[in-house]
């Protein structure tokens, strides 16, 4: 095996552990750090699908360290607790990339996303957009984009991860004055 792949082994073995570790912390809600025993840990990983080899012990606590150093959990007294930035990233590890299925046949209606997020929130914002981009929607306007393919699911995980909720709306609409340039980019027959 080559240098590279090594490495490549190593980074999801330890992504894998780290996953654990969130998963098992998410799922106890508090767990005592006696509990985060190589066993405990373990049995959680089967239930999650982790496969069948043996974790050391030594890659659970540095693992733990380095979640806690990282900000994703917390230690409250001798309790363990997912903090919020951990749960962000658990959800994120569940989720890995949003990606829509594509039906095989178009319903012909656009789904429509509008935010307004603060000139103060431009961080934010520039996130949204790259999102949306990374997605495959298409910007019709500053804050309106554009995708042909139901994507409910997909809006109402990317609000509560953004936490933007109330700043975005999502739209099903009918028709759109001038699509020919959406249908076109979609792959759509551009006449009706």
């Amino acid at each position: 095996m080559g240098e590279l792949e090594i490495l490549t082994s190593k980074e999801i073995r330890n992504s894998r552990v780290q996953r654990a570790v969130l998963e098992a912390v998410a799922a106890v809600s508090v767990l005592a750090v006696a509990l985060v025993a190589p066993n405990a840990v373990q049995m959680l990983g089967k239930l999650f699908g982790y496969g069948k080899k043996k974790v050391q012990p030594s890659s659970i606590a540095r693992a733990r360290r380095r979640l806690v150093e990282n900000g994703l959990l917390s230690y409250q007294g001798n309790l363990l607790r997912l903090t919020e930035k951990g749960e962000r990233a658990l959800r994120r590890m569940k989720y890995p990339k949003f990606s829509l299925p594509r039906p095989k046949r178009w319903d012909k209606k656009w789904r429509v996303i509008i935010f307004d997020i603060s000139e103060s929130r431009r961080p934010l914002r520039n996130k949204v957009r790259r999102t949306l981009i990374s997605i495959g929607f298409v910007r019709l306007q500053d804050s309106v984009w554009v995708y042909p393919f139901s994507c409910e699911d997909f809006v109402t995980l990317f609000k509560a991860d953004f936490r933007i909720g109330k700043e975005v709306l999502y739209l099903i609409v009918d028709q759109i004055e001038n699509d020919a340039n959406l249908r076109k980019h979609f792959g759509f027959a551009t006449s009706r």
